[in-house]
């Protein structure tokens, strides 16, 4: 039975330039019985949704498949072989060179403070002085 999409489901034409770049499964051990299609819709759903692996909706596969495969390929490089593959196809049907000649980096992104070392935290609390109002002698005393 199909389920109802959602909209942050991959469309026809988007998997057929996602497959390739997913990895095979690896060799030995079980077959895959999951669909990677549905697994990257699940990722999909929560990243786009901002909501938790957990919360993930029953019609699409366990959150703990999809969150097993989302750090999978984020720990085997394949989110960083997607993204530049994807770069580059976009900038060569654009007419462009598939790397980019420069990089921006805004103030924001290279904030860093004036000066260094110990000047730049900020000192922790000094002790106050013993005053009419805390005694000066030890907690947990047991003289008079």
């Amino acid at each position: 039975m199909a389920r109802q999409r959602y909209p942050t489901d991959l469309t026809d034409d988007e998997w057929r330039v996602l497959e390739p770049l997913i990895p095979p499964a690896k060799p030995g051990g079980r077959p895959r019985s999951v669909d990677l299609r549905e697994i990257v819709n699940g990722i999909r759903y929560v990243l786009r949704s901002g909501g938790a692996w957990r919360l993930l909706p029953h019609d699409l596969p366990p959150w703990e498949t999809v969150y097993a495969y989302f750090r999978r390929w984020q720990g085997d490089g394949t989110w960083e072989t997607i993204a530049t593959t994807l770069r580059r196809k976009l900038r060569t049907a654009q007419g462009r060179d598939p790397e980019p000649s420069a990089a921006i980096l805004d103030s924001q992104t290279v904030k860093t403070t004036e000066k260094g070392g110990r000047a730049a935290t900020t000192p922790g609390r000094r002790p106050t002085a013993a005053s009419a109002t805390t005694s000066s002698r030890p907690t947990g005393c047991c003289c008079g």
